[in-house]
């Protein structure tokens, strides 16, 4: 989940409309409410940082990584026709929508010095120095966004090499930093100080700025991790509380925190009990307030974990 609010944080700070509710609707095979080629964004830098995760651990941080990342992200979307994978053979500009070049906010290096460029940010991952991994890891995202190496994705991208880069240093053991809820509050200010780097060299006023977002980033998600543990501990004297003490009741329970949106078919596979037992569970937790019904058909239905939900989509409404 703390994956899928840092996929959907980072769509957003780029102005995808999709909801946390909208994505959880459509992993579960629903019809969502909103645009499914938004979700579908978010769905893909899911697929996209549980892939990068998987492949650090058989390659080190690359040009190659970033590419297939860059793929991973754009293949299947509204992006599939801006070259998926592939470092840009184009001129590209950064400004307001329908604006020219000669109107842009920021023209990123000739598509002839991108390669060269990306290179030279490839040996700085590795060069061995003294620079403290936080830091070094917020001087290449800057750097990323200004080289701005792909036809479409980068500040996607960028946004991922940050929780990558500290996977691969051993810094994060899994992507529980979303740091996209700190830059998406504090978006005019992540732009302006992005500027400010490739004007002025302001390098120092964005590192500054960029630490305040791991800080506040990661006192969030050690809050949000109390919350959800008080959360279980709650919802497990509700059962006691209400006379639904079966083992089967509490392992539901934690069969919820992994999968949101359940039915009762999931009930009977996961928990291994008969149609009649998942039934019951089901409508006496519906009946306690644990789960919703979002379907409204009288077969087929499915049921969302919300109390759950509300913690981990505060920030992606805003």
């Amino acid at each position: 989940m703390y994956v899928k609010k840092e996929a959907l944080l980072s769509s957003q700070i780029e102005g995808t409309q999709a909801s946390l509710e909208g994505v959880l609707e459509f992993e579960a095979d629903l019809t969502p409410k909103e645009d499914v080629n938004e979700i579908k964004d978010v769905i893909n830098y899911i697929k996209a940082l549980n892939y990068g995760m998987s492949r650090l651990n058989e390659l080190p941080m690359s040009l190659r990584l970033i590419r297939e990342i860059h793929k991973n992200l754009l293949e299947g979307t509204r992006g599939a026709n801006r070259n998926p994978g592939e470092f840009r053979e184009f001129q590209n500009y950064i400004g307001a929508p329908g604006a020219s070049l000669n109107e842009a906010i920021f023209v990123p290096p000739p598509p002839d010095m991108v390669i060269p460029a990306m290179e030279e940010l490839e040996k700085f991952f590795h060069r061995k120095d003294d620079i403290p991994p936080l830091v070094k890891i917020g001087l290449v995202h800057a750097q990323f966004e200004t080289i701005h190496p792909f036809l479409d994705g980068n500040g996607r991208v960028g946004r991922l090499l940050i929780t990558f880069y500290l996977y691969w240093k051993g810094i994060l053991s899994r992507p529980l930093l979303y740091l996209s809820f700190y830059l998406k509050k504090n978006r005019a200010e992540y732009y302006d100080l992005l500027m400010k780097v490739r004007r002025e060299g302001a390098w120092e006023d964005w590192i500054k700025f960029f630490l305040e977002g791991v800080s506040e980033t990661s006192q969030e998600a050690a809050n949000t991790a109390r919350e959800i543990i008080k959360l279980k501990d709650e919802l497990i004297t509700k059962l006691y509380e209400n006379s639904i003490s079966s083992v089967y009741a509490v392992k539901l329970i934690d069969l919820l925190f992994e999968t949101t949106v359940i039915s009762t078919k999931d009930v009977v596979e996961k928990l291994k009990v008969s149609t009649v037992t998942a039934n019951e569970l089901v409508r006496r937790f519906v009946t306690i307030g644990i789960l919703r019904e979002i379907t409204g058909k009288q077969r087929y239905k499915k049921y969302i974990f919300t109390d759950y939900v509300e913690i981990i989509a505060r920030g992606t409404r805003d």
